[in-house]
């Protein structure tokens, strides 16, 4: 089986890269290589016979109808996308162009490709949209997201990838391309780029910088480990059914302040000689974020019930896991400051 994997280079996409080729899968990796794309990410792929990489921008269309035409894929497996929350509040635009239009027009090569296809390639064929629980906005201190729960997004990446999900959906019904969706709880686990909450933790700390914490630290998330995340992407991909939606979530809901004090918890046991022990003593509430949801739960009976699938590594351990791979990869996290990017606070911007 070869699969188009667009992202392939970002911290969900090169998850799905690395365990793909493992598993004996064919993989073209078509990225822009943003800031946040890492080609290091990959280096346990690159040589390999099965692995080809594309460095392109799904937003043009000649290129897109280029690598369909001679890569010819059995599936696609869409994960490009701008993702930081905090970063589409100062530049919602950009967000648009790759979320929304980057997804059309990925959505069109796909179809033309399909409508030249044979009959073979026609009847296995997939195309994979792989999305956020964002897109169904905020709860309250009970319930959970199933897969019809209603859309409400709240941020400008939510409501781009709502649009994304929505235009994927549309290509299924309208045009008949074989279609599947997937909405995931938040990500986490090695190679992710040190702009998110789990990163920023340890490397201030490691640091002994001021670990911003949004609010009081009461926005509660469900988190799934990345590799747990990239097997049920595969799995779905390959068993789940055209048309449906899975949602994708770690069983693990812990409000912000909790999982920040696990992390510190962690450091201190694993720098014991650190001279910025304890690390909670680093925790600095700061102004939230504008918007800021309150609660993400996934309820991902679906995809047990369906496919078979449970997430394998518990919050702990993959936490734990986590903070080591970071403290023995310094040159992964070194490389991206010394490229310029500092770490500075985003996000901050509201309405005159």
């Amino acid at each position: 089986m070869k699969v188009l994997v667009t992202g392939g280079a970002g911290f969900i996409g090169s998850a799905v890269v690395r365990r793909a080729i493992a598993e004996g899968l064919s993989i073209v990796n078509v990225d822009k290589l943003t800031y946040a794309a890492n080609l290091d990410n990959l280096r346990a792929v690159v040589g390999n016979p099965a692995y080809a990489f594309v460095h392109a921008d799904i937003c043009d269309a000649p290129a897109m109808r280029r690598v369909f035409a001679e890569h010819q894929p059995d599936a696609v497996m869409h994960l490009a996308a701008e993702s930081h929350v905090d970063r589409s509040i100062d530049a919602p635009a950009a967000f648009v162009e790759a979320n929304v239009v980057g997804t059309t027009v990925l959505l069109e090569a796909a179809s033309a490709y399909l409508s030249a296809a044979s009959e073979a390639v026609r009847q296995r064929f997939r195309f994979h949209h792989i999305s956020t629980d964002e897109v169904f906005g905020s709860l309250s201190t009970e319930g959970s997201f199933s897969e019809d729960s209603p859309y409400k997004p709240n941020s400008p990446y939510s409501a781009s990838k709502a649009a994304s999900d929505m235009f994927v959906r549309a290509w299924g019904e309208t045009y008949g391309l074989p279609i599947v969706i997937s909405n995931c709880s938040n990500n986490y686990g090695p190679y992710q780029f040190p702009e998110k909450l789990i990163p920023v933790v340890i490397l201030n700390a490691i640091a002994g910088k001021p670990i911003p914490v949004y609010g009081t630290g009461a926005n509660v998330r469900d988190w799934l480990y990345v590799d747990d995340h990239a097997e049920a992407l595969l799995l779905i991909v390959r068993e789940g059914d055209i048309g449906e939606t899975y949602n994708v979530g770690g069983h693990t809901e812990t409000s912000n302040l909790t999982l920040v004090r696990t992390l510190c918890g962690i450091l201190d046991d694993l720098l014991s000689e650190s001279q910025h022990r304890p690390h909670a003593d680093l925790i600095q509430f700061v102004t939230d974020r504008p918007g800021h949801d309150l609660r993400y739960a996934i309820d991902a009976t679906k995809l047990q019930r369906n496919l078979g699938w449970v997430p394998s590594v518990t919050l702990a351990e993959g936490l734990r896991r986590t903070v080591a791979w970071y403290l023995d990869n310094a040159w992964w996290w070194q490389a991206i400051r010394d490229r310029g990017f500092a770490g500075e606070r985003l996000g901050l911007r509201r309405s005159a």
